[in-house]
C-alpha cells in the first residue's frame, strides 16, 4: 500500500466530487490535507468532518481560484498550518456541455476560461513555487482535450490549454525531482455534469456506447491515479498525460 504519511496535500476544488475523493484517498493515505473551496463551505466542512475522522490534520480555506490574490492567500494559509507543501492537485473547475460554437457567448466563454485555465494556470505558478523538492503537481484535465466532442468548444478548450503548462513546468522544475502530470478523465458518474443520473440521457448514452468497458469512470478511477501519481511509484513520471477512459476511442 503506498503511503503519504508526513505528506501535505493541497486540492483545488475539493468540496465535492474529483476533489473530494482525491482528498480523501490522500488522508486515507496518512497525507495532512488542505481543503479548497469557492462557496459550499457546508461540504468543504463535511470533507474536514470525514478527514478529521481518519486520523490526518486538516484545514479547509476558502478561495476562488480564479482569483491571484485568493490563490496566493491558499497557499500561505497551507504554509502557515504544515510548514510545506508536498503535493498538488490542480482540479477546480467548471463544466459547460451541450452549447454548439454558434451558440456560446462572451460571457460564457469568460466564466468558464478564468477557472478552467486562467485558475489552473495560476494554481500550478504556485505549486511552482512553493512544492518541496521532490514534490508532485497534478493536474485534473478532461477526456475532451484528447477526443473532441461537438458543444465542448469551450469547455474543452479551456481544459486543453494546462496540458500545455504540464508540459513545460516538467521541464522548468524538473532538476528539482517534482514531478508535473496531468490526469485524463472520461466523463465521471455521480459527479459533475451527471451527478443527478438522470441528466443529459442523450450525452450519456453517447459517452457509454463509446467505451467498450460500457460505463462511465468512478470518482475512484480517477483517484488511483491520482494516488500512483502523487506516491514514490511515479517519482521517475513527469510530463505525461494519461487517459482514464476504459479505452475509449472518441
Amino acid at each position: 500500500m503506498n503511503s503519504l504519511k508526513n505528506k501535505v496535500a493541497l486540492i483545488t476544488g475539493s468540496a465535492r466530487g474529483l476533489g473530494k475523493a482525491i482528498a480523501e484517498r490522500y488522508a486515507a493515505l496518512g497525507a495532512d490535507i488542505v481543503v479548497n473551496y469557492s462557496k459550499d463551505k457546508a461540504s468543504a466542512d463535511e470533507v474536514v468532518s470525514n478527514i478529521t475522522a481518519m486520523g490526518a490534520r486538516v484545514i479547509a480555506v476558502q478561495a476562488d481560484v480564479s482569483k491571484v490574490a485568493d490563490l496566493e492567500k491558499l497557499f500561505a494559509a497551507a504554509k502557515e498550518a504544515f510548514g510545506k507543501i508536498d503535493i498538488v492537485v490542480a482540479n477546480a473547475g467548471i463544466e459547460m456541455v451541450e452549447v454548439p460554437v454558434t451558440k456560446f457567448t462572451e460571457e460564457q466563454f469568460d466564466k468558464v476560461f478564468s477557472i478552467n485555465t486562467k485558475g489552473t494556470y495560476f494554481t500550478m505558478q504556485q505549486a511552482a513555487k512553493h512544492v518541496e523538492n521532490n514534490g508532485r503537481i497534478i493536474y485534473i484535465a478532461s477526456s475532451t482535450t484528447s477526443f473532441p466532442v461537438p458543444g465542448m468548444a469551450v469547455y474543452g478548450g479551456s481544459k486543453t490549454t494546462p496540458r500545455y503548462l504540464v508540459d513545460i513546468l516538467s521541464k522548468e522544475i524538473g532538476h528539482k525531482g517534482i514531478t508535473v502530470n496531468s490526469i485524463i478523465p472520461f466523463a465521471v458518474d455521480h459527479s459533475g455534469i451527471f451527478t443527478d443520473p438522470a441528466a443529459y440521457p442523450e450525452l450519456r448514452k453517447q459517452l457509454l456506447d463509446s467505451c467498450p468497458m460500457g460505463r462511465l469512470a468512478e470518482v475512484e478511477d480517477v483517484a488511483n491515479l491520482a494516488e500512483f501519481f502523487a506516491s514514490d511509484l511515479s517519482s521517475f513520471v513527469s510530463g505525461q498525460h494519461l487517459l482514464v477512459n476504459g479505452g475509449a476511442t472518441n
